[in-house]
């Protein structure tokens, strides 16, 4: 078990909305809320909670995710958590994350304070924005009086815990009524700390709130950078291309498996958040990289992507050469891609080119690719 888990309720019939299915296996911006949800916690170990008879929604909706099969949940939230800490016992993390299914749109910022806050000593990390509305509150009578705003915050979730200590919460509190995790945590006496919360970070509870979030997973920062590569023939009997290993009449020089494919998106990626080109993060010069399957450096990339809080939205390469042909591999490089970014096969494209008997490619005496990658940070 990893150092931090990650456990997502997602086992709510989610009525208020309105909705055909429960409101975290509804589309949202293309996607089930829950694979949008689960995708925000890139690089953690995750755990989903889900409601009884939600197994084959929740199968859609993460298929092609790396994530364990879900926990079933209980009649409250409250159980539901409790399950889920207990399906993480068995090789207990140090800290557990607990998140709502609702709040697809959490950033890594976030993530990353609550886990700050709990590695620096904290029992639990809480976080939460200042409220800014005026507040009134109705009495029995109809009347309304105003709520001073000084000091009133406003709850939000991931919420960080030593796992230890709400998992022991969870048991001995088993059939209290309480709000949420951390109220549980405040009964127990355990020392909690806020961290800065997000506006943003809305939970979806209302129809008209998944406009809301369409809206605000449309914003960010959107970066797009090109890659290029080139390798020459050499004797040999096949070579790699975007994952495949074809069989050829030649092979390619290269330090690595020379994958002119890969290699490209790779520095597309890292162009993608300033991080310089595949030459600088495998030297050609170092003896580790010899040989090297080129799948490992576009992972390399896309952890470096996902560890900035970014999401790979899609990727694009050109393949230039007159053999071989790339039209009957297509659909499998597309699929080896979208297995090694992690993303769906929709989101990557795989062209091909000759240049018509002109240079280099056009000699036959070796391949280029260029490709292009949007990320979303």
């Amino acid at each position: 078990m990893p150092r931090i888990a990650v456990l997502i309720v997602a086992a709510g019939k989610g009525e208020r909305t309105g909705l055909g299915l429960p409101k975290q296996y509804e589309r949202l911006a293309g996607q089930p809320m829950l694979r949008r949800t689960v995708e925000a916690f890139r690089g953690h170990y995750v755990q989903v909670v889900i409601g009884g008879g939600q197994q084959e929604l929740a199968a859609c909706a993460l298929a092609g995710l790396d994530v364990p099969t879900p926990v079933l949940g209980g009649a409250t939230r409250q159980e539901s958590v409790r399950l889920g800490l207990e399906a993480l016992s068995t090789d207990a993390p140090d800290y557990v994350l607990i998140h709502d299914a609702a709040r697809p749109l959490i950033s890594s910022k976030v993530i990353a304070a609550v886990i700050a806050t709990l590695e620096a000593g904290a029992d639990g990390a809480l976080p939460m924005v200042a409220a800014s509305d005026t507040l009134r509150r109705k009495a029995d009578d109809g009347c309304w009086t105003l709520v001073s705003r000084e000091n009133l915050y406003r709850a939000q979730t991931p919420q960080g815990f030593v796992y230890a200590k709400i998992a022991a919460a969870h048991r001995n509190h088993a059939g209290q009524d309480v709000t949420d995790d951390m109220a549980l945590a405040e009964l127990a006496g355990l020392k909690v700390q806020m961290v800065e919360g997000e506006e943003k970070n809305i939970k979806v509870t209302r129809k008209e709130d998944f406009a809301l979030a369409e809206s605000l997973f449309g914003s960010g920062d959107i970066r797009t950078a090109s890659g290029y590569d080139v390798h020459k023939f050499k004797d040999g009997d096949h070579i790699w291309l975007c994952g495949l290993e074809i069989a050829h009449s030649h092979g390619l020089e290269g330090h690595s498996d020379a994958d002119v494919g890969l290699h490209a998106i790779t520095d597309a990626l890292l162009g993608c958040i300033g991080e310089g080109d595949i030459g600088q993060h495998f030297p050609p010069t170092d003896e580790r990289w010899r040989g090297a399957a080129s799948w490992k450096f576009l992972d390399h990339a896309a952890g470096l992507v996902r560890a900035r809080g970014g999401v790979i939205n899609h990727v694009d390469v050109t393949i230039i050469c007159e053999r071989p042909k790339v039209g009957p591999h297509r659909g499998a490089m597309k699929a080896k891609i979208a297995e090694i970014l992690n993303i769906e096969p929709s989101r990557v494209s795989v062209k091909a080119t000759t240049t018509e008997g002109l240079g280099f490619t056009g000699r036959r005496e070796g391949i280029a690719a260029q490709a292009t990658a949007t990320v979303r940070l």
